[in-house]
């Protein structure tokens, strides 16, 4: 996770809570979604992070922590905004919109 982290500037603590909420640490967890591996990627998302194997952890940690480095690119190092997306997908964010950036932006705030 450390080295991960490090390559892609991401703060391993993040990256460590990720791992023990989405699975608890198990390298070959599976959701009821499909999600796979110590940060549960999708296998589209795996495919898009050259992820080969997904039960290899390293190879899953250094897709998560790649993905995750593009959301916090992509939201502006907002944080909340990048782990919503992380958790519940891209699609989902774009669709909550402005909605969610004004309450993600209020969480902050507070």
């Amino acid at each position: 996770i450390n080295s991960a982290c490090q390559r892609f500037g991401v703060d391993p603590s993040l990256v460590h809570a990720i791992v023990k909420v989405e699975s608890d640490f198990n390298p070959f967890a599976i959701s009821r979604k499909g999600a796979m591996g110590l940060m549960q990627l999708m296998p589209q998302t795996a495919n898009t992070m050259n992820v080969q194997n997904t039960f290899s952890p390293d190879e899953n940690v250094e897709g998560g922590v790649k993905y995750l480095r593009y959301l916090l690119d992509r939201y502006e190092g907002n944080i909340s905004l990048a782990l919503a997306a992380y958790n519940a997908g891209e699609k989902k964010i774009k669709k909550w919109g402005q909605k969610g950036l004004r309450l993600s932006m209020k969480i902050i705030i507070c």
